[in-house]
């Protein structure tokens, strides 16, 4: 999950919650947006905890310069 997917499922769970009215049977939707703001949450500081230990990451680039000719 990467930080969009998170701030998708923020902005889709706000909407379950908050703005929509209209009552399915058996389904509670404000639980439901809730749900999907908490894994929003979620998925965003997974993504900023991935993206800084990848800007934090060092490569090293090994070099043979032998000459050996057989």
């Amino acid at each position: 999950m990467t930080i969009g997917t998170g701030i998708g499922l923020l902005v889709i769970g706000a909407i379950l919650s908050f703005a929509v009215k209209n009552a399915v049977p058996g389904v509670n939707l404000t639980v439901i947006g809730y749900i999907c703001m908490g894994a929003g949450v979620l998925a965003v500081i997974l993504g900023l905890i991935s993206n800084a230990q990848a800007t934090h990451t060092s490569h090293r680039v090994v070099r043979d310069d032998r000459n050996d000719t057989l």
